[in-house]
C-alpha cells in the first residue's frame, strides 16, 4: 500500500497544477466485469467501485478539480435486473449518507444530473437532502449522473427552449450554442476538459454528448474497482501534453 501511495505522489507531484482540467467527468465502467473475475456477484463489484469513487472524488479535492462529472446510472441501466438495480440504489443511498459530512468538510457542492424524479423516492428524497446540505459549498462541484442519458439531456434542453419561446422570454434568432448550454442539465458549467473511461470499451455509451464537442478522450484497460488515484494522475499528466486546438492550428 505504502508503495502504491509513493507512486501516485511521484506522478502527482509531475502534474502542473497552473494547467489543470478544469472538469473531468468519468464513465465507471467494468464493475460487473470484476466481479466476475473473481467468481464473486456483480454488486460486490458495485461495492468494491463506491471505494474508488471515494477516493477518486478525494484526490479531485486535493489536487484542484473544480468540476467533477461521474457516471453512475444510466437511462439504460434500468434494463438489468431488478436485483442489481436495487442494490445500485442501496450502495448510492449508502454513499451519499457515508460522505455528507466529508462533503461539507471538503466544502464539495453535490449536484445531481438526469431525470432525477424517475428515481425510487426514497433515493430522491437523499438527493435532495444531500444537495439542500451542500449547496452553498464552492470548492468543488460533484456532478452524480443519475437515471442519466444524453440524448434524453439533448431533448430535455430543446423542451426548455421552446417554453420559453413560446413565453416570450427569447426569439428564435437569440438562440446559439451557449445559450442552448444553459438548458442542460449542466447549466452555468464548462465542458468537460477531460473524459476518463475505466475497462477497455472504446465508446461514449451516452454520455454528455452536447458538451464533450471538444474534450480529451482518456481510456484505460482497468475495471473501474481498480481504477486508483495513481491511474486518475496519469490520465491527468497524459491530458497536459496534449495541444487542444479547438479546430485551429
Amino acid at each position: 500500500m505504502e508503495n502504491k501511495t509513493n507512486e501516485a505522489n511521484r506522478i502527482k507531484n509531475l502534474i502542473d497544477k497552473n494547467r489543470l482540467p478544469q472538469h473531468i467527468c468519468i464513465i465507471m465502467d467494468g464493475n460487473g466485469r470484476w466481479a466476475k473475475k473473481r467468481n464473486m456477484p456483480r454488486t460486490f463489484g458495485h461495492q468494491e467501485a463506491m471505494e474508488r469513487v471515494k477516493e477518486i472524488v478525494e484526490a479531485a479535492t486535493n489536487i484542484g478539480i473544480e468540476y467533477l462529472t461521474l457516471y453512475a446510472f444510466s437511462t439504460e441501466n434500468w434494463k438489468r435486473p431488478k436485483d442489481e438495480v436495487d442494490n445500485l440504489m442501496k450502495i448510492l443511498i449508502k454513499y451519499l449518507r457515508s460522505e455528507l459530512d466529508k462533503m461539507c468538510k471538503n466544502h464539495i457542492k453535490f449536484n445531481p444530473i438526469g431525470d432525477i424524479e424517475g428515481l425510487p423516492k426514497v433515493v430522491v428524497s437523499e438527493i435532495k437532502k444531500t444537495v439542500e446540505k451542500t449547496k452553498d459549498n464552492s470548492k468543488m462541484v460533484l456532478n452524480i449522473a443519475l437515471n442519466y442519458g444524453g440524448r434524453d439531456e439533448i431533448i430535455y434542453g430543446i423542451k426548455g427552449l421552446l417554453n420559453d419561446i413560446n413565453l416570450g422570454k427569447i426569439s428564435i434568432d437569440e438562440i446559439n450554442s451557449e445559450m442552448f448550454s444553459d438548458y442542460l442539465y449542466t447549466k452555468g458549467q464548462p465542458d468537460p476538459d477531460l473524459l476518463i473511461r475505466s475497462s477497455g470499451e472504446l465508446r461514449i455509451s451516452n454520455f454528455m454528448l452536447y458538451q464533450i464537442a471538444y474534450t480529451e478522450f482518456w481510456f484505460s484497460n482497468i475495471y473501474w474497482p481498480d481504477f486508483t488515484e495513481k491511474n486518475f494522475y496519469e490520465a491527468i499528466l497524459d491530458y497536459q501534453k496534449r495541444d487542444r486546438r479547438y479546430g485551429g492550428i
